[in-house]
């Protein structure tokens, strides 16, 4: 098996960490990362609205440890519930192109 440090890509250091995709742990992997990215997207957007997790939860019917757990990257969000914090709480609009 190869050693972390022979690896050449970020994929093949994934691959080596983690197993190939379609494995359990790479899966669980994948899922934390995008997790972890939605979460950064969140806290930004409300950082450049001036807005403090209590106040974001409180536009979007949710708590503070709630906006918290999923700016963290702790829980999964449902797309729902992303539509909802982009959209009611920081009044951005979410939209995508058809192909």
């Amino acid at each position: 098996m190869k050693e972390i440090s022979e690896a050449r890509t970020f994929e093949e250091l994934l691959d080596i960490k983690y197993g190939k995709l379609g494995t359990p742990k790479r899966e669980e992997y994948e899922i934390k990362a995008k997790a972890f990215v939605v979460g950064e997207m969140i806290k930004e957007a409300r950082k450049e609205a001036h807005m403090t997790q209590e106040v974001l939860a409180e536009k979007t019917g949710t708590k503070k440890s709630y906006i918290s757990r999923i700016e963290n990257g702790k829980i999964d969000i449902q797309i729902s519930t992303l539509f909802k914090i982009f959209e009611e709480g920081l009044g951005r609009r979410l939209g995508f192109t058809m192909l």
